[in-house]
C-alpha cells in the first residue's frame, strides 16, 4: 500500500496551515467517512489523521501540561525554588541547562535573567539575597559555565547571603570519563557551600532540592546542586510535590542569666567602654544606642555595619581599619573594656590588646576568633543587649566619650576639607565626587563600591540614612562587584534608586554585562571613577616598599561606550561640573553612566599609618628617584600633601 513520507505531511501542512479551521475539519470527518463506508480509499482516513496531528503540532509547539501529567526532575526543581520563595534565576542559558530553561517557561512563576557572564549572576544573586533576605538562585551550565559562578558565589557566602547554585554537569553516563566540559564541582564549590550534593536519580530529586533550599536559608549561605541534563528530563513519577514549609526563621536566644550577671558585673567595673558593632546589630540599633548612653560609650563600626548603626547616633565615632576614619581607633585604644556586638573584623591588629574584651555573637563558633577573649556571649545581638540593659548601672563620668567624639569631629574636618579645597579643575578629586553624590542621592538609596578606592571614597563620605542601604563585596574583598551586585539589586527594588560606585579596573572586567542593563531596562545608576589607575594596588605597593609596576590603566571612553550601549553616558573632566552631571543621571529615568575623570593617587592613606608603613612609603618613593621617576614623587606629593593633615602631632 502507498505509505505518507514525514516530508510530504509537512509540505502539506505547510500548505493548510492557515486554512479556516472548518474546512480543516470537514476534510477530516468526510475521509474518515470515507475510509469507514469504503475501505477501498481508507488512506484517505489514514493520511488525514497525521496530517491533523502533525498540524497541531506545527501550530501549538510547545502544549500546556496536562493536570494528570507528571512531572520531570526540573520541573521539581522548579516548583521547589518558587515554593521557598525564589524569583529570579540568573544565569547564561543552553546546553545541559536547557530542561531548566523549559521548566521555568513552563512554570511560569520564576523569571530566567540572561546575564553575559555567570560571574556577574552569581553576584547579583548574592546582591538579591542580601538587600531582600529572600533565597536567590543563580545557574552555570556544563564545565566553564558553572566555573564561571565562582567568584560571586564565594562572595555571597561570605556575605551570609542565602543563594541556591545549579551547577548543571555533563551527561551522567559520561562522568568520570574526562569527557568534554568535565569537571568536579563538589570539589570545586566545596568551600563556599553550607550544602554542596549531586542529584543523581530522579527519586533522590524532590527531598534534596528541599534540603539544598532549606540549608542556604536556615544557614544563610550558598547551597550547591550538582545535576546533570539527562537527570533534569528524568520523570518522578509525582503529579505534585507534597507540601513544605520554607518558613524557616532564625531561632533567637540569649545567654544564661548568669552569663549576663557575670559581664554586667565586668562593665560595671570598667569607666572607659567602647562598643564595637558590626552587621551583626541588623535589628539592635536601638539597644545598642541605649546601652551607649548609658554607659557614655562611643560607638565604632565595621563596614558591613555602618548601614546599620551610623545613622541617627550622637555616639557614633567612625571606623577603625586600613580605610577607617573619625574617632574609632582613639575611641578603641583608649578603652579599658570592649565590647562587641554582631561583630566578625578580620583585622586584629587593628584591635587593642591591652583592654578586656566581651563579644556578643548570634554564632558561637564566632566568639574569639578574631581576637584574645576574656568573655563571650552566643545570643541575639538585640535580645542580649537588653538582658545586659536590666542588669548594668549607669555611667556619670563621660570623659571618655568626649575625647572620642572630639578627635572624630575633628578628623571629619580634616576629611571635609577634601571636599571644600578640592584643588585644581581637572582632575577632579574622588572625594568632591562621592561627598556630592551622598547629597544628592536620594534617602532610600542603595550604594554598592567597587573594591578598592570606591569603597574608601564610601566609607568616609557617604552618610547612612536610616532607609539607605550600602553592599559590597566587603568580605571576600573582590573587584568587579558594583555593577553586577547593582542589577541583582535593581531587579529586587525596580523602584529604588541603585547607585554602582564603580573603579575604572573593576567595571572594565565584565564590561559586557552592561548589555544586562539594558536588556532589563534597569535604571541603575554608574558612577565611574576613572583615574587610570589600579589606585589602590599603587598605594599597598608603595607603603610595602615597592617600586608601582603595572598598574596604569588605558581606558575607553566610558561615557560613549555606555551610549553605544543605550545607555545614557555622561563624561566629566571639571570640578564645577561634577554637580550637574550627576543630578542628570540621578534625575534619568533609565540607567545612566557618569564617568569622572578623577586624581589617580589620591589622598587614601590611612588615618594612622604604622611605621612599617611609612617606611614603606620612603623606601618606594626613593625607589622611584633611583630609577628616574622623580615625576611621580611630585604629583604623589601634589595630590597627597593635603593628608599630613591627618597624621596625628603633625598640624593641618
Amino acid at each position: 500500500m502507498f505509505r505518507l513520507g514525514r516530508a510530504s505531511t509537512d509540505l502539506i501542512a505547510g500548505v493548510l496551515l492557515f486554512a479556516p479551521t472548518d474546512i480543516r475539519v470537514t476534510g477530516v470527518a468526510v475521509a474518515r467517512l470515507y475510509g469507514f463506508v469504503l475501505p477501498q480509499i481508507s488512506l484517505a482516513a489514514s493520511f488525514y489523521s497525521k496530517l491533523v496531528a502533525h498540524l497541531e503540532k506545527i501550530r501549538n509547539p510547545f502544549p500546556k501540561e496536562s493536570p494528570t501529567m507528571t512531572m520531570n526532575v526540573a520541573d521539581a526543581l522548579v516548583e521547589t525554588a518558587v515554593r521557598a520563595g525564589v524569583e529570579r534565576v540568573y544565569g547564561v542559558i543552553g546546553d545541559s541547562l536547557n530542561p531548566i530553561g523549559d521548566a521555568i517557561r513552563r512554570n511560569g512563576k520564576l523569571r530566567w535573567i540572561h546575564v553575559r557572564h555567570e560571574e556577574v549572576g552569581a553576584f547579583a544573586a548574592g546582591a538579591e539575597a542580601q538587600l531582600t533576605g529572600r533565597v536567590a538562585m543563580c545557574a552555570g551550565s556544563a564545565g566553564p559555565g558553572h566555573l564561571h559562578l565562582l567568584n560571586g558565589v564565594y562572595d555571597a557566602h561570605r556575605s551570609g547571603a542565602p543563594v541556591l547554585a545549579l551547577a548543571s554537569v555533563i551527561a551522567s553516563a559520561e562522568i568520570g570519563g574526562s569527557f568534554f566540559q568535565e569537571t568536579d564541582p563538589h570539589s570545586v564549590f566545596a568551600g563556599c557551600s553550607v550544602y554542596n550534593e549531586r542529584c543523581s536519580t530522579s527519586a533522590q530529586a524532590p527531598r534534596l532540592f528541599e534540603m539544598a533550599f532549606q540549608h542556604a536559608i536556615a544557614r544563610q549561605g550558598v547551597a550547591v546542586v550538582e545535576l546533570s541534563g539527562d537527570t533534569a528530563e528524568e520523570d518522578t513519577g509525582l503529579k505534585a510535590l507534597a507540601p513544605h514549609s520554607f518558613k524557616l526563621d532564625p531561632p533567637t536566644y540569649v545567654p544564661s542569666d548568669a552569663d549576663l550577671d557575670a559581664v554586667a558585673e565586668l562593665i560595671d567595673g570598667h569607666k572607659k567602654v567602647t562598643i564595637y558593632c558590626g552587621a551583626g546589630v541588623r535589628n539592635a540599633h536601638g539597644e545598642v544606642l541605649e546601652l551607649a548612653q548609658r554607659l557614655k560609650a562611643p560607638v565604632g563600626y565595621t563596614l558591613r555595619g555602618k548601614q546599620w548603626i551610623e545613622h541617627d547616633n550622637p555616639h557614633a565615632v567612625g571606623l577603625t581599619g586600613l580605610i577607617g576614619f573619625g574617632g574609632c581607633t582613639k575611641a578603641l585604644q583608649e578603652a579599658d573594656l570592649l565590647l562587641l556586638v554582631g561583630s566578625d573584623f578580620p583585622y586584629r591588629q587593628f584591635i587593642p590588646e591591652g583592654a578586656p574584651i566581651v563579644q556578643i555573637d548570634s554564632r558561637a563558633e564566632h566568639l574569639g576568633r578574631r581576637t584574645r577573649l576574656d568573655y563571650g556571649l552566643a545570643g541575639d545581638a538585640a535580645l542580649t543587649l537588653r538582658g545586659l540593659l536590666e542588669r548594668v548601672a549607669e555611667k556619670g563620668e563621660d570623659k571618655h566619650l568626649r575625647a572620642a567624639l572630639k578627635v572624630h569631629e575633628e578628623a571629619r574636618r580634616k576629611l571635609d576639607i577634601y571636599v571644600r579645597h578640592s584643588g585644581a579643575q581637572s582632575p577632579v578629586h574622588p572625594e568632591f565626587v562621592a561627598a556630592t553624590l551622598d547629597r544628592l542621592a536620594s534617602d532610600e538609596a542603595i550604594f554598592i563600591p567597587d573594591t578598592g578606592m570606591s569603597a574608601v571614597w564610601a566609607c568616609r563620605y557617604l552618610n547612612m540614612a536610616v532607609g539607605r542601604r550600602l553592599i559590597g563585596s566587603f568580605n571576600h574583598g573582590s573587584m568587579a562587584n558594583a555593577m553586577p551586585q547593582a542589577i541583582g539589586a535593581q531587579l529586587a527594588y525596580p523602584s529604588r534608586q541603585v547607585i554602582a560606585m564603580c573603579g575604572d579596573g573593576g567595571l572594565t572586567m565584565l564590561l559586557g554585562d552592561l548589555s544586562t542593563i539594558t536588556t532589563y531596562e534597569l535604571p541603575i545608576k554608574i558612577i565611574v571613577f576613572d583615574n587610570g589607575l589600579l589606585d589602590m594596588v599603587h598605594w599597598e605597593m608603595l607603603s610595602e616598599g615597592f617600586e608601582p609596576y603595572e598598574t596604569d590603566l588605558k581606558n575607553p571612553d566610558f561615557a560613549k561606550l555606555a551610549d553605544a550601549y543605550g545607555i545614557l553616558g555622561i563624561g566629566v573632566d571639571r570640578h564645577d561640573d561634577v554637580p550637574a552631571a550627576l543630578a542628570k543621571a540621578l534625575a534619568h529615568s533609565g540607567p545612566a553612566l557618569v564617568s569622572i575623570k578623577t586624581a589617580g593617587l589620591a589622598a587614601g592613606m590611612p588615618q594612622y599609618p604604622t611605621w612599617e608603613q611609612a617606611k614603606g612609603f620612603a623606601k618606594s618613593n626613593a625607589k622611584l628617584v633611583w630609577h628616574g621617576h622623580a615625576d611621580q614623587v611630585v604629583d604623589l606629593a601634589k595630590e597627597s600633601i593635603r593628608d599630613i593633615g591627618q597624621l596625628p602631632g603633625i598640624p593641618s
